[in-house]
């Protein structure tokens, strides 16, 4: 039921998956299914919801995602990261959370679907560091593009992008973006089956 629901929301995009990576998709619908009901890991509770506001969501991202190494900051129960970490094997995801039982769910999800390219982490965004250089910082979450900045700048270089997810485009956050960080580009999404604006916003530091 929920693959078939995945192909036909595919089949309106240019997104191409795997039979395996497809699997892995409603596998991780299923699991966060599963685990919400104990720990409340996202208001959506219809898995057939899930797969259109999570996934579908989520995976409109990808193409869009250059480079090798990102983290996903105040990743929840994993978006975009699980998602993008399915779609993009080759690209590796650190999940950065503060709340535990989101990473022991993340643990979970990770050792259930095999995703090697899956890094959980139980940290404060501002007290995390790094282990390898990364090309971008990826959230859905924050509150504002301005905390976003301000919380994840330490964990970029001049070469590194901030990339957010965002619903209605964000003018008046953009308006009074910090003199160091410069607007780049903003992609509109869509995402099939949701009624909803959906806009990427890709920022830089300034050089």
């Amino acid at each position: 039921m929920l693959l078939e629901q995945l192909n036909k929301l595919l089949a309106q995009t240019s997104i191409k998956l795997t039979d395996e990576q497809k699997l892995k998709l409603v596998k991780y619908v299923e699991l966060l299914d599963k685990w919400n009901k104990a720990y409340n890991l996202t208001s959506v509770r219809e898995p057939s919801q899930m797969m259109v506001k999570h996934i579908l969501d989520a995976l409109v991202v990808a193409p869009h995602i250059n480079g090798k190494n990102y983290i996903d900051v105040g990743t929840g129960p994993g978006l975009p990261g699980i998602v993008l970490a399915i779609a993009l094997p080759d690209t590796q995801f650190i999940l950065l959370d503060s709340l535990g039982k989101r990473v022991r769910f993340l643990t979970q999800v990770k050792h259930e679907l095999g995703l090697t390219n899956v890094t959980p982490v139980q940290s404060r965004v501002e007290d995390y560091q790094a282990p390898v250089k990364l090309d971008g910082v990826l959230s859905r979450a924050f509150a504002s593009i301005q905390d976003m900045v301000q919380w994840c700048e330490h964990l970029i270089d001049d070469s590194g992008k901030f990339i957010a997810l965002k619903g209605q485009y964000p003018e008046e956050e953009l308006a009074s973006l910090p003199e160091n960080i410069k607007f780049v580009e903003n992609i509109i999404l869509e995402v099939p089956g949701l009624n909803a604006q959906r806009h990427l916003i890709i920022l830089n530091k300034a050089q």
